[in-house]
């Protein structure tokens, strides 16, 4: 993995690949024919529009089961997963169930599997041959930076941070197509969003391109990487695809940054979010409640502690940290008792703080060996460590329900909304960013003994 493809990882947001990927399948169905999904998660549940959108990609007739139980739903999807596996379609983690039950996070990976195969690898299958390549976004990068490298205002990196301005996006098709638009017109327009929006018209209008993304999806601190690598393949497609080795070469010679860590992007995301309204309410001795610790400030103290903590010499928590046989009772009266902000938060820094050891006590494991009777030992200390995080993943989730239970009384302000919002997106980021690195490791270890 290429060191932008490890910072925008964590980066991946719901809301927009829902929507960016109903447009795509959607754009499917416009093509062959078939009537359009209106809820990505809901509608593919009986796995009968999952095997319409592959019988237009396979070209295949795919029979569907008659029936509307479980059962047919289930055999449905078996039916469309056997489909994607005889195409090499990766499908690690993702079952029937999953998506019969619809689980957000799988239904997204699924759909983006079906993407990256019959968009971005098909696509680009020709050029990676003839330069004998294996990755398909280190060949999209290089392909962009050769097209936009006489624009001085343009320096793609990445597949996120470097489309916000809008300037990338238009430089890509003026590079191309010179005659569409007066790049001049461009550079002076106000504002990010007009420039995406222009983009976004002249390739809709000019190019043929849907319009899988809007403006306020890219014009953000982080756009959504596999939303702006879906539409950047789309321009791929119908533009020059010529890419030289010299190309690839700069990307693999790009710069790396300095050494960050996840717990450190997350934080630079949330700071620029917060610093404001914090610097205000505090300074105006701004007071949601009758509480006597000032709300935002609680969450700034919140966030140094689980954040920017970077003593070395901070031991992990013992693990008796990790065992939560008090998880039921912490749950259950949570959510049976009156919901308000305090108890919330109160909360929130609990499951934070736990989250904390947690990922400490994932790096304290250490590299895995390459000594076959060590391995198997991490492998069964590691499998340990999956048991609590299983064993506190209702935790997790019942902050998640409390937060958003909470947002559901009406009860308070446009701001606190705000701030309970984008609490529950980051110790959801936090947790799933865990979660993965967790069955990475043990996937790791198993194929070592």
């Amino acid at each position: 993995m290429l060191w932008w493809e490890e910072v925008e990882d964590c980066y991946e947001r719901e809301d927009v690949q829902k929507k960016t990927f109903t447009k795509w399948v959607n754009a499917q169905f416009s093509k062959f024919g078939k009537q359009h999904i209106e809820n990505l998660f809901s509608d593919l549940q009986d796995g009968r529009r999952l095997l319409d959108l592959l019988e237009g990609l396979t070209g295949q007739k795919l029979p569907k089961e008659k029936g509307s139980t479980r059962v047919h739903a289930l055999n449905n999807v078996n039916k469309a997963l056997r489909v994607l596996q005889n195409n090499n379609v990766d499908l690690v983690n993702i079952g029937s169930t999953d998506i019969v039950d619809g689980n957000h996070k799988l239904t997204l990976g699924l759909i983006w599997n079906i993407i990256l195969h019959w968009q971005v690898k098909n696509v680009m299958k020709n050029i990676m041959a003839g330069l004998q390549q294996t990755n398909s976004e280190k060949i999209l990068l290089s392909w962009v930076r050769q097209s936009t490298r006489n624009y001085p205002q343009v320096n793609v990196i990445n597949f996120t941070t470097s489309w916000s301005d809008g300037l990338a996006l238009n430089a890509l098709i003026h590079s191309h197509r010179p005659d569409l638009f007066d790049w001049n017109s461009v550079v002076c327009q106000q504002s990010a969003t007009q420039r995406l929006e222009h983009a976004f018209n002249i390739a809709r209008y000019q190019l043929g391109i849907e319009k899988l993304l809007d403006p306020e999806d890219v014009d953000t601190t982080y756009p959504d990487k596999k939303s702006i690598l879906m539409y950047i393949t789309s321009l791929f497609q119908v533009l020059p695809q010529q890419v030289s080795i010299e190309a690839i070469q700069e990307v693999e010679m790009l710069p790396r940054p300095p050494k960050v860590t996840k717990e450190e992007h997350f934080q630079l995301h949330h700071q620029m979010h917060y610093s404001q309204q914090i610097t205000v309410s505090l300074a105006q001795g701004y007071e949601r409640t009758s509480s006597p610790k000032p709300r935002f400030k609680s969450y700034a103290y919140t966030q140094a502690a689980y954040v920017t903590t970077s003593d070395p010499t901070r031991s992990p928590f013992p693990s008796q940290h990790l065992e939560a046989p008090e998880d039921k009772s912490f749950g259950s009266s949570l959510m049976e008792s009156e919901v308000n902000l305090d108890r919330y938060q109160t909360a929130l820094e609990e499951v934070l703080s736990w989250l904390l050891s947690a990922e400490d006590t994932l790096q304290a494991q250490g590299e895995i060996s390459n000594d076959v009777e060590v391995v198997k030992d991490q492998f069964h200390t590691h499998e340990g460590y999956m048991m609590d995080l299983t064993a506190h993943q209702g935790r997790v989730g019942n902050i998640l329900q409390l937060g958003s239970k909470l947002i559901g009384t009406g009860k308070l302000s446009e701001d606190e909304e705000t701030e309970v919002q984008e609490q529950m997106n980051l110790l959801n980021s936090r947790w799933e960013c865990l979660r993965v690195a967790s069955m990475e490791k043990q996937s790791k270890c198993f194929k070592k003994i």
